[in-house]
């Protein structure tokens, strides 16, 4: 359906660092199935407040002697400068080409920021350690930021971190096109000329959505979550709709000139892959 029209696109899959040898097994298994459809690269998330900083670091690890390309989060939050230099080398060692900067969220409780208060000062210090080695990703979001003041505020945010050193950014995951391509033209509108790529979340547990959805500001257009409620407990019905609200939501985006797709995949494979396929990527 688009393979002719966007070969060029950035494709790629998020996972976050497994807690148990269960966790590990199911994480290998869903690199070695996406690893099949040879995305641009997997991107590995940091536990709030650095506490999976161990464990990202030996998922990429793994991703790269596989012979992958891992793509580490690097959060601002309970970080040092020379943390963040001891990182940056060691990834270097690995063979890692990209990073994920990030503000990073703050654990419950936990009042210290550390080194870095934003992410644009994160970005800048890579740069001023790593010069080009890194192409560095950044967060966007099409439905502003939870914390945010205001929408201008937020783009304000956005572009300083463009201006820090980003090469492109990946955004908040969402379900309403409009939001996305509203965000692209405000940036395009102030200069900000980098790809942004869509995050897109699969549909397959309406609960865990509905929660992750109140926590990160991202919108369930008000449609989708009835029908999502209505067979909540009906997996099947629900995995097949949320397929084609997930699919549908790919295809206006690649149609409409977006710089590629990243998948979260809580470290599932079926519907990435579903979607994947459907799309003729």
């Amino acid at each position: 359906m688009h393979s002719d029209k966007h070969p060029s696109g950035t494709f790629s899959f998020e996972f976050f660092p497994p807690k148990t040898p269960e966790g590990l097994a199911k994480l290998r298994e869903t690199l070695r199935v996406l690893a099949e459809l040879n995305p641009a690269f997997f991107s590995v998330t940091f536990g709030a407040g650095g506490s999976t900083r161990e464990g990202t670091f030996e998922t990429i690890n793994e991703i790269q002697q596989r012979g992958l390309k891992g793509a580490p989060h690097i959060s601002c939050v309970g970080t040092t400068r020379n943390l963040v230099r001891e990182l940056l080398e060691e990834y270097q060692r690995i063979g890692v080409e990209r990073l994920v900067a990030l503000r990073g969220d703050l654990p419950s409780g936990m009042v210290e920021r550390g080194e870095f208060a934003h992410a644009n000062e994160l970005v800048a210090f890579i740069r001023e350690i790593s010069g080009d080695t890194f192409h560095i990703e950044v967060a966007a979001y099409p439905e502003y930021h939870p914390e945010a003041p205001s929408p201008k505020a937020d783009l304000k945010n956005f572009r300083r971190k463009v201006e820090a050193g980003a090469d492109s950014a990946i955004t908040q995951y969402f379900y309403s096109p409009d939001a996305y391509f509203r965000f692209i033209d405000d940036c395009r509108a102030v200069g900000i000329e980098i790809p942004i790529v869509p995050g897109i979340m699969p549909i397959t547990n309406y609960r865990q959505l509905a929660r992750f959805s109140d926590h990160c500001g991202a919108e369930i257009p008000r449609w989708v979550r009835k029908k999502l409620e209505e067979c909540q407990d009906d997996l099947a019905s629900l995995r097949a709709f949320g397929l084609d609200v997930t699919t549908r939501l790919c295809a206006v985006l690649l149609d409409s000139g977006a710089p590629g797709l990243h998948f979260y995949t809580l470290n599932k494979y079926e519907a990435s892959r579903e979607i994947w396929k459907r799309l003729g990527l």
